[in-house]
């Protein structure tokens, strides 16, 4: 039966608390965790009246005889206590000199005598990491993990002439997880777990309080330390005591096997789960199976046939690498070093100086373990690294892996950024021979970073519009994907290296993304204009093009967010000052639509980042691809992990999921009105999400007889027509005046006839297909709508006789205001034109306002006047006047009324994902 002091619960790293009764200590030992035991003893009062520790080594002192000396406590550093098994009478007698109360020996390599151990009033109190009576003896961690054991812990026992067989005072214990290893076990509960029990135990004896619990001997097991000689691992067990095996002698002395004929030590042991990934065969001595070198690192067989993945291993020479790279031989090229990561190198550098104290100086080239440093130096430049960079994910094994300080410095930038090396991001491309190149689509969720399956492992097909062929199988997102995509982007903005980055250096980031996509630009508009439809020298130059041109406008916003200073009035005598702050959001959502799947997501996701937001985004169903490429150019441009997560699915189990989750703090929608509603509505119920709105549009041209004909009739078409009339700002309806509809009309239906109706991929084609099945039957029904209500159909009106999705350019006049292609976009090929009087300007600016929409809108004339009027009364967010579809990236771009609100592009669009913070100080 375990015992547990009662009611004792402390933080002691964050509050003192001061007790009536203290005491006089000796602290016998070393290492950081003495450090720590000595600091939070001192916190709570109590007088370290002298501390016994290790002599230095290499010129460098142990870490609790630093702190100690830095304080001005008595510091005594023997080499020993004892010769020949008897006590050193002069150390003995230094020993006594100090008067202490109690001994506290936190971790103590040495021999202590029993004179010393008995001599205080309250004897002496030691930590011990096994719940005792279970693995006394060193390497009591190591055994724990050795033995499969479910329950770790530690014990504070009273000393005695036992080895590790005194009265319990107290214990504490935790589950051991599958995959814990010594560093781990060590790090979430001995360490910080075992300081605050050495402050509770020394507090209870002198409250008088402390028990006296003898040691059972049923269940009593001694181990000795562990030698390189006897740590082979035997492969002919089953998979969990390998990996057993293997994890309880990570770091010392390390479990090895024979490779290629030489000892190859193994770390970073892990149950592996579910299928073996596809690798390249390793004979391993002494092993029935051969093993596996994957991209994820060598696999070994169990006798049961379960199988454990190995990270990391290590040669003769002590040279460590991945395991995943043990047939290649390729260096990685190094990172250039922002301002601020160089500010950090140079003061990790001077940790390396206080840990490497006999270096006179810290070069690149100087290496860790050559300059004299040990494994609990280890431990201690993990530690402080950690400490000076919070959130920082750094493990022990990183030091042996990067042994020169230049290779440090790289290594630890990479994983500040979130990067990992560009060989590690693990792709299952789908790839097609296509446009005279081959393309590789990444087709899986992509989430903290990698790309991986939906949860359930569910799909779904993408199709190609042109010929209706499945371009490839792409992960359906479940509610549990969403639900990881938001805890990744909730950590990267939290605590990881994003929301602490310099805004430069973020916008260095993005100036990188933009010329990566400018690098892929083809492979990008091959795959956009196969998936959606788009033709290819369209999608080139706006699909993708305006998508680059994006990320550079905001890049160059990041470190132009600012506040303002504000006069107040002042309360006499003090003085105010009030400023604000424009800070990011959060995580944020955004939902993207079909018929520009890159550009939307550039347009929403790179004023969302420059921000400095993390985001979540959902692309179109039917246009998952681009999102996906852009997903791995994101990694390849060095974004940290957890900012960009793309989950592909449905709008009605994914998007819902944005709306109602409680973690995001904003979502940003493209789509059509109905589902605007459903969004807003979800995002108020859920957390009061803010919420901007991109909704249908039903965009009113005004073409006045004293335009400039050809002009209209060129830029009149491509209003309707352009990206196969796929387009949020089409004019949804032209007013043409009276006296030059007919030629209007004429002229148009003969530039229809000119146009080119094929294959998107071909440089020659005008008009593509439109987007997917279920959007050319709804075209299909709003022709045969039109033509019902009595509009007359002058040209097109059907689908094209050829494979694919394709549907004729279409002309409807004589369209009536109550008739419902006069008030419903159709968001197609689709030119839907209504005359007006000669001369009624105010009456056909009521007719174009008379709708419930208000996105864009136009007017064509060569009268400066009658334009400057009529674009002040339309309502709607962007108005071209003798132009159309003429948007830039610094041009604000948002709809009035149920066409929704808020921006995208320009200063504007920064303002939706940030907040407003005043801040009064009184001076």
């Amino acid at each position: 039966m375990l015992w547990t002091a009662n009611q004792f619960i402390r933080k002691f790293s964050t509050s003192t608390a001061y007790y009536q009764n203290k005491l006089k200590l000796a602290l016998i030992g070393q290492s950081l965790f003495g450090q720590e035991v000595y600091t939070n003893l001192r916190k709570q009062g109590h007088k370290v009246v002298g501390v016994f520790t290790v002599p230095d080594k290499d010129g460098k002192a142990d870490p609790l005889a630093v702190v100690a000396e830095k304080d001005g406590t008595p510091v005594f550093k023997f080499p020993r206590w004892r010769v020949k098994g008897k006590p050193i009478p002069e150390v003995v007698d230094a020993y006594k000199a100090v008067g202490a109360e109690l001994n506290v020996l936190p971790f103590c390599s040495q021999f202590i005598p029993m004179n010393v151990i008995d001599h205080p009033a309250h004897g002496s109190i030691i930590y011990h990491p096994s719940i005792l009576p279970l693995h006394r003896g060193a390497s009591a961690i190591n055994w724990t993990l050795i033995e499969g054991d479910k329950k770790a812990g530690f014990s504070i026992f009273w000393a005695d002439d036992g080895l590790d067989t005194g009265p319990i005072l107290l214990q504490r214990e935790c589950p051991v997880e599958p995959n814990d290893t010594v560093d781990t076990l060590y790090n979430r509960f001995l360490f910080p777990e075992g300081i605050k029990a050495m402050v509770e135990a020394v507090q209870l004896i002198a409250d008088g309080k402390a028990p006296r619990i003898p040691q059972s001997e049923e269940g009593a097991s001694y181990e000795g330390i562990q030698k390189r000689s006897n740590s082979k691992v035997n492969l002919t067990q089953p998979a969990a005591a390998i990996h057993n095996w293997i994890r309880g002698h990570d770091k010392v002395p390390g479990a090895w096997a024979v490779i290629d004929g030489q000892p190859v030590t193994l770390y970073g042991s892990s149950l592996l789960s579910g299928g073996v990934p596809a690798g390249q065969p390793l004979e391993i001595e002494g092993a029935s199976k051969p093993g596996l070198i994957t991209s994820n690192g060598l696999v070994l067989y169990g006798s049961d046939d379960k199988t454990v993945l190995v990270k990391n291993l290590q040669f003769e020479d002590g040279k460590m690498i991945s395991a995943s790279k043990y047939f290649s031989s390729g260096e990685t090229a190094s990172v250039e070093l922002t301002d601020d990561e160089k500010k950090m190198a140079e003061e990790i550098r001077g940790i390396w100086k206080g840990i490497l104290s006999n270096v006179s100086k810290i070069e690149d080239t100087t290496d860790f373990f050559k300059s004299g440093a040990a494994s609990m130096d280890v431990v201690r430049l993990v530690e402080e690294i950690k400490q000076k960079c919070a959130g920082v994910e750094l493990q022990n094994e990183d030091v042996y892996m990067a042994t020169t300080f230049q290779d440090f410095i790289q290594m630890f930038v990479r994983r500040l950024r979130g990067e990992d090396q560009e060989e590690e991001l693990i792709i299952d491309y789908a790839t097609k021979d296509v446009n005279n190149m081959t393309v590789k689509m990444p087709h899986q969720c992509f989430i903290n970073g990698q790309f991986e399956e939906a949860e359930n492992g569910k799909t779904y097909d993408t199709i190609n519009p042109t010929n209706g062929s499945v371009i490839c199988k792409v992960s359906y997102a479940s509610v549990a994907d969403v639900d990881r995509a938001v805890t990744a982007a909730k950590e990267a903005f939290e605590t990881g290296p994003w929301g602490k980055m310099n805004p430069r250096d973020r916008g260095r980031l993005l100036y990188k993304l933009a010329d990566l996509m400018e690098e892929h630009q083809e492979e990008l508009a091959t795959i956009e204009s196969i998936d959606s439809g788009a033709v290819y020298t369209l999608a080139l130059k706006t699909h993708v093009g305006m998508s680059i041109q994006t990320f550079r406008y905001f890049a160059g916003w990041c470190d132009k967010i600012q506040g303002t200073t504000i006069p107040i009035n002042q309360a006499r005598p003090n003085h105010n000052l009030t400023f604000t702050k424009k800070e990011p959001l959060g995580v944020c959502a955004i939902v993207i639509p079909w018929n520009y799947p890159l550009m939307m997501l550039a347009w929403k996701s790179a004023a969302c980042l420059a921000a400095g937001n993390t985001l979540v985004l959902k692309p179109a169903q039917v246009t998952p691809l681009t999102a996906l490429k852009f997903a791995e150019l994101t990694v390849k441009a060095g974004i940290p992990k957890g900012v960009i997560n793309i989950v592909p699915g449905s709008g009605g189990l994914v998007g819902q999921r944005m709306s109602d989750h409680p973690d995001i703090r904003k979502l940003g929608f493209t789509g059509s009105t109905p589902i605007g509603k459903q969004i807003m509505k979800s995002c108020a119920v859920s957390n009061l999400k803010k919420v901007s709105l991109e909704l249908g549009g039903k965009s009113p041209l005004i073409i006045f007889s004293d335009c400039d004909m050809d002009k209209a009739v060129r830029m009149g078409m491509s209003s309707v027509f352009f990206n196969k009339g796929e387009n949020c700002i089409a004019a949804g309806r032209l007013f043409v005046e009276e006296s030059i509809h007919d030629e209007y009309i004429s002229r148009v239906v003969e530039e229809i006839k000119k146009m080119k109706i094929g294959d998107p991929l071909d440089r020659s084609t005008d008009h593509g297909p439109q987007n997917h099945k279920a959007h050319l039957d709804k075209l299909l029904e709003y022709c045969d709508i039109g033509k019902k209500e009595g509009a007359t159909l002058v040209y097109g009106g059907q689908q094209v006789d050829r494979p694919g999705f394709f549907m004729e350019p279409t002309v409807f006049t004589d369209v009536e205001d109550h008739m419902f292609i006069a008030k419903e976009e159709s968001f197609g090929p689709v030119m839907v034109v209504s005359k007006f009087k000669d001369g009624d300007v105010d009456g056909v600016l009521a007719r174009a306002n008379d709708t419930e929409f208000g996105l864009a809108s136009g007017v064509f004339t060569r009268d400066i006047n009658k334009a400057m009027y009529v674009s002040e009364r339309l309502e709607a967010g962007t108005v071209f006047v003798n132009t159309y579809n003429k948007t830039d990236v610094a041009s604000p771009f948002g709809g009035f009324k149920q066409s929704g609100f808020g921006k995208d592009l320009g200063e504007e669009a920064l303002h939706e994902y940030l907040r407003t913070k005043a801040v009064t100080v009184e001076y």
